[in-house]
């Protein structure tokens, strides 16, 4: 009897030192990317699950999304979003309780989407909330085969504390992440602000230099907005704006940057880009602007052009205040003679 006690003491002493070092861990840093790939080893490592998935709560969607997906055919679900109340996960983030189902498809709850996906045959499923002060953040799923032995109480105990943990670290990486956007980001469009964009910049620049890169920057001003905030106010005007701004996301490539400069001004900023690419670039967005109609869902079906300006490194300047002011330059001399064209510096 005393050796099992002494066993049970051990394994529980174990187990505490193991939670507090994932706790030490998860709360050391404020980086969402290194959290998550904490959450993934750890749940890896304790309790290899056949499939699990890390779905987070969109809060403007008022979806989830899988961030993460482990197991076998994870490619054919990661793009899959459900529903608040859809399925187990959506049911775990809407109440906010957490699920040990033996028998997932004799549960009314369970969608079978995700298996026909995915080709997997779920049997028992573990589904804990990732919960921080009364708010569903996201959902942790832990999904064994039909073959495979169910979980045991043990894993339902590690799952849950370790979806505690990691509750309060995503909480305060989101949080953190929230403050540090709105230092560089602009309010209206959501893309960055002029005080990113020389940051940036500079730090670019001495990245194109040290390795023999090219660099180019593109200026946009709107063709006559003022027309616009004039005949329907400002509220409409800034509406056109984040319009314009998904334009321009939608026709850059990941490594580029969009900024808003400024009043109804554009930047963008292409790494590894020469003048002759960037002139390409440019004049796919033009298209976008011109042959879109904003504001269709107010009733109001605008037509909108935009004048453009295109200087790089280092062909036209060797420093981020001679390429800024030589691309701003190049576009005021569209906007002051033919406008919806480009110029380069």
């Amino acid at each position: 009897m005393e050796a099992i006690q002494s066993d049970e003491l051990k394994r529980k002493i174990e187990e505490l030192s193991i939670f507090n070092e994932i706790g030490k861990t998860l709360t050391s840093t404020l980086d969402i990317k290194e959290i998550l790939n904490i959450i993934m080893l750890k749940i890896s490592e304790l309790l290899r699950p056949d499939n699990w998935s890390l779905l987070l709560v969109d809060d403007e969607k008022g979806d989830l999304y899988f961030e993460i997906v482990v197991g076998e055919r994870a490619d054919k679900i990661k793009n899959k979003r459900l529903k608040m109340g859809e399925g187990l996960a959506g049911w775990v983030a809407e109440k906010g309780e957490r699920l040990v189902i033996r028998d997932a498809r004799a549960d009314e709850r369970f969608s079978k989407d995700v298996d026909l996906i995915s080709g997997f045959e779920t049997k028992s499923v573990i589904c804990v909330p990732l919960k921080c002060k009364g708010k569903v953040l996201g959902v942790v799923e832990l999904v064994s085969r039909a073959e495979r032995e169910e979980f045991s109480e043990e894993d339902i105990f590690v799952l849950t504390t370790l979806a505690d943990y990691a509750a309060i670290a995503l909480e305060n990486a989101q949080y953190f992440q929230r403050v540090t956007e709105l230092t560089v980001t602009d309010d209206v469009t959501r893309l960055y602000n002029s005080r990113y964009m020389y940051d940036y910049l500079e730090q670019e620049l001495k990245r194109s230099q040290r390795y023999g890169m090219e660099l180019s920057i593109i200026f946009l001003d709107l063709d006559y907005f003022k027309g616009v905030n004039d005949t329907y106010g400002h509220l409409i005007g800034s509406r056109l704006l984040k319009e314009v701004a998904q334009i321009i996301l939608n026709s850059l490539r990941n490594v580029d940057i969009a900024v808003r400069y400024g009043g109804d001004e554009f930047v963008m900023l292409l790494p590894s880009t020469s003048k002759e690419s960037a002139l390409k670039v440019a004049e796919r967005v033009r298209n976008n602007i011109k042959n879109n109609v904003f504001l269709q869902e107010e009733g109001l079906k605008i037509r909108q052009t935009a004048s453009f300006g295109v200087a790089s490194f280092p062909a036209d300047a060797n420093n981020k205040l001679d390429l800024i002011r030589l691309a701003d330059r190049a576009m005021y001399n569209v906007k002051n003679t033919t406008r919806d064209g480009i110029q380069s510096a």
